[in-house]
């Protein structure tokens, strides 16, 4: 099952990027992914298996809780 990222997640990869930095932030979801690196901003595009494989752990998460669907479910009430 595919791990649940969220657009706006900070992820912590195996490999460093050649500036130095680990840490990338979660730009595009789908079957392929575009992170961007927190230390330079470069950004590319992974699929999502060879992304889920090189996560070390995920820094902050974004995930939708349960205020969030509360705030959908009554703006969607007319």
């Amino acid at each position: 099952m595919p791990m649940k990222l969220f657009v706006g997640d900070v992820l912590l990869l195996k490999k460093e990027h050649p500036c130095g930095n680990a840490e990338w932030e979660v730009l595009r979801t789908g079957m392929d992914f575009r992170i961007k690196c927190l230390k330079c901003g470069h950004s590319v595009m992974l699929p999502r298996v060879k992304l889920e494989k090189d996560i070390k752990k995920v820094v902050k998460s974004i995930g939708v809780g349960p205020s969030a669907q509360n705030l959908e479910s009554q703006n969607t009430n007319y």
